[in-house]
């Protein structure tokens, strides 16, 4: 695949997402990407076109925000403009489809390419833009921002996990908190650390300001 090729998808997708609302927009996406090139090069990874390929189109088909039929149509779209032998296209489908965390429901991973996206996905769902970002889609899907009278949920189906009655916090407790120790790489273990500890910090004063105790 020739340079010109990602350069074609990254203004495709620039296009495509750049006013995005719920925090899935083009600058998460090329987080993303950059982040996952920085684990593969601490990783050693030297061969990286497809992890930067699945990075940049990791959301692409995702059913939060379109149907299976329509997403799978809209991935094919873009891979059949792409120079890519069989095997590459595989292995890259096979990373878009299997990062998704799913309510828990996560597919297990099997190659390192895989590993690297999903933890610089999830790098991106943590710390101050994961904050940020949770709040964002929050609004956008008409959740409230927190509701004492919710209680945060152990075990869900998928449909439960993306259509049951949850808040923003109560994200954090039911999937956020969790991501620290589902990094697959030393890496994303790392650097996740900082991020994790943001995030306890934020929710701690939250619940100061809650609960009225500043």
């Amino acid at each position: 695949m020739e340079r010109k090729e990602l350069d074609q998808v990254i203004d495709y997708l620039k296009q495509e997402y750049i006013g995005e609302s719920t925090g899935h927009d083009w600058y998460h996406l090329d987080r993303v990407r950059k982040q996952a090139l920085r684990i593969a090069e601490r990783e050693q990874v030297s061969h990286t076109y497809i992890i930067e390929l699945a990075a940049l189109l990791h959301d692409v088909p995702d059913e939060k925000f379109v149907n299976e039929e329509e997403g799978k149509k809209k991935l094919d779209h873009i891979l059949t403009n792409l120079t890519l032998n069989e095997y590459e296209r595989e292995s890259l489908e096979s990373i878009i489809y299997s990062i998704s965390y799913k309510g828990g429901h996560e597919a297990e991973l099997t190659t390192i390419e895989a590993k690297i996206v999903r933890d610089a996905d999830r790098l991106d769902a943590i710390g101050a833009i994961g904050i940020a970002r949770t709040f964002a889609y929050g609004g956008r899907k008409d959740r409230a921002m927190y509701n004492p009278h919710f209680h945060v949920r152990e075990h869900m189906t998928l449909e439960e996990y993306r259509n049951g009655d949850s808040s923003s916090i109560h994200h954090f407790h039911e999937k956020l908190l969790k991501l620290k120790d589902l990094m697959c790489t030393a890496t994303g273990r790392m650097l996740a650390e900082e991020r994790h500890e943001f995030m306890l910090r934020f929710l701690e004063q939250f619940n100061k300001e809650w609960t009225g105790q500043e």
